[in-house]
């Protein structure tokens, strides 16, 4: 009996944290959603865009998705474990387990693409090719990409040489300020070569956290596969 107290005790811990986890997730869904046009409406400006890179402004709605499956099997977990419910923890464990063979295959294919990530993929040219079409005069698209470079510190897609027959560079003479975080004089060329692309400064912030990031992956798979273990000692023994 002490032993299955135990076990109850540890169902419930694993599915609240999991249940958090996905109200968490359902959040910045809701967030990216409902500002998926200040995040994302430099896509609308990129010509023949490929599909894979359009596909990002759904990543809102996957989110909100992703959460809310997450906090009802965190509710479902917890509630199986409290009232002993065979149904319930049968159908946790085979949901839990259908998430992480998901998860397996999603890193998988993040490791296979990866190089393709970094190479120079046509669509890197044809999103600096939109910043010299359209900063400067669109101003939805300008703000966009005024924020982004305020937020990851750089400046243009590849550096500010995508900026240099913009027309806001055209009409100004120099380059947006955001090229220039250190100067306090107008931005020009100088000062804009010693900032970084945003691409680049993007894949910096990943492997600046790679290592975070995988002891969080890590640590949500072995949070899993103890909810599963938990949950089918729990399941024989209903009833005992």
């Amino acid at each position: 009996m002490c032993c299955k107290g135990f076990l109850k005790i540890m169902m419930f811990v694993f599915n609240g944290v999991i249940f958090l986890a996905g109200a968490a997730i359902l959040a910045v869904g809701i967030w990216v959603a409902v500002d998926r046009v200040s995040l994302l409406g430099f896509l609308e400006h990129i010509e023949d865009a490929p599909p894979e890179l359009a596909q990002l402004a759904n990543i809102g709605y996957l989110l909100i998705g992703v959460g809310a499956f997450l906090t009802l099997v965190g509710f479902l977990g917890c509630c199986g474990a409290v009232k002993e419910s065979k149904c319930m923890l049968l159908s946790f464990f085979t949901v839990v387990l259908i998430i992480f063979l998901v998860e397996v295959a999603a890193g998988v294919v993040l490791f296979v693409f990866e190089p393709l990530v970094r190479s120079d993929a046509p669509y890197q040219n044809k999103i600096a090719r939109s910043i010299e079409d359209n900063y400067g005069i669109d101003e939805s698209f300008t703000s966009v990409w005024n924020s982004t470079m305020n937020e990851l510190k750089c400046c243009g897609y590849n550096n500010y040489t995508d900026f240099m027959d913009s027309p806001f560079v055209s009409t100004t003479s120099s380059y947006p300020v955001t090229c220039c975080t250190s100067s306090s004089g107008p931005c020009n060329e100088f000062a804009a070569k010693s900032v970084v692309g945003c691409f680049q400064a993007l894949v910096n912030l990943i492997e600046d956290n790679a290592v975070l990031l995988a002891g969080v992956a890590l640590g949500i798979a072995a949070l899993e596969i103890a909810a599963m273990v938990v949950s089918m000692i729990l399941y024989k023994n209903v009833g005992k």
